[in-house]
C-alpha cells in the first residue's frame, strides 16, 4: 500500500492534501505539532470514508532537530513527502530578530531537509518517489515586508531544483507547487481595506482555496507524473506573473 508523509496536516492546505491523497488512495502519516484536536477529526473523517487504507498522526516541533530520529523512527514504509507546513513572519527587514530569521530558516529550509535525510533511503525503494514543497509566490517573485518570508521560500525553490538532480537516479522526483493569494488562516489577518486591495492586483479578481493548490500536489504524485522533477508550479490566479 502506498504511503505518504504530509507535514503540517493540521493546516488548511495540509488537511486538503491530505483529503486528496486518501481519495487516490494513499494512507497518510499526517505531521502536526500543536493542534491535536484538528489531527483527532481528520484522522476520524479518512479512518471512516477510507476503512482499507491506513493513517496515522505523527507530532513533531518543526524547532526540535532532535525529533527528526523519532519522526523516521515512526515511519515504516514510505513513497512519497508533502511539505505543507509554515508560517511567516510581517514587517520591515529591519524590525527583524535574529531568532525569527533562524526560526523561519529552520522551519522552512533546514527541518524539510533533515527529514529528507533521514527518509530518502526509504522513499528510494518504491523506485517512484516524490517529494513536494507548497512553497510560494513571493519564492519566486519576493515580496516588501515579508522579506525573509520570501528569502526562505525561494530556498525551498532552489533546493527542489538542486536535490531532483541529485536523487532523478533513485526514481525521486522533487518538485514545488507556489501558491499565490490563498484563503487560509494564513491571510485571516488582512482587513477588508487590504484584502480588497490584493483582489484588484490579481486578475482573476479572488483569492484561491486550499484544493486549488491541493489538486497540483496530488497530481505530483501520480505514477505518470514521474517525467516532471526540479519544477516549480505557480498557482497564484495570474497574480506576481
Amino acid at each position: 500500500m502506498k504511503a505518504a508523509l504530509v507535514t503540517g496536516a493540521s493546516g488548511d492546505i495540509g488537511a486538503s492534501i491530505a483529503r486528496g491523497l486518501a481519495r487516490s488512495g494513499w494512507s497518510l502519516y499526517l505531521h502536526y505539532h500543536s493542534n491535536q484536536e484538528k489531527i483527532r477529526l481528520l484522522l476520524s473523517e479518512l479512518q471512516s470514508a477510507y476503512p482499507e487504507q491506513e493513517f496515522y498522526p505523527l507530532r513533531l516541533d518543526l524547532s526540535d532537530e532532535a525529533g527528526v530520529s523519532a519522526l523516521a523512527e515512526s515511519i515504516f514504509s514510505l513513497q512519497a513527502i508533502v511539505f505543507a507546513h509554515g508560517k511567516t513572519e510581517y514587517g520591515l527587514l529591519q524590525d527583524m530578530t535574529s531568532r525569527q530569521m533562524d526560526d523561519l530558516w529552520k522551519m522552512h529550509v533546514k527541518m524539510p531537509i533533515l527529514i529528507i535525510q533521514a527518509l530518502q533511503d526509504k522513499i528510494a525503494r518504491s523506485r517512484n518517489g516524490r517529494i513536494v514543497f507548497i512553497s510560494s509566490i513571493y519564492g519566486e517573485a519576493g515580496s516588501g515586508l515579508e522579506v525573509l518570508y520570501s528569502t526562505v521560500k525561494g530556498a525551498q525553490i532552489a533546493f527542489v531544483k538542486a536535490y531532483s538532480k541529485e536523487v532523478a537516479s533513485l526514481g525521486i522526483t522533487v518538485n514545488a507547487v507556489c501558491p499565490g493569494a490563498i484563503d487560509t488562516q494564513m491571510n485571516a489577518h488582512l482587513d477588508n481595506d487590504e484584502k480588497e486591495a490584493l483582489l484588484e492586483e490579481i486578475p482573476l479578481g479572488r483569492m484561491g482555496e486550499p484544493d486549488e493548490i491541493s489538486f497540483w500536489a496530488v497530481q505530483l504524485l501520480k505514477e505518470n507524473s514521474r517525467y516532471m522533477t526540479g519544477q516549480s508550479i505557480c498557482v497564484s490566479g495570474g497574480w506576481l506573473r
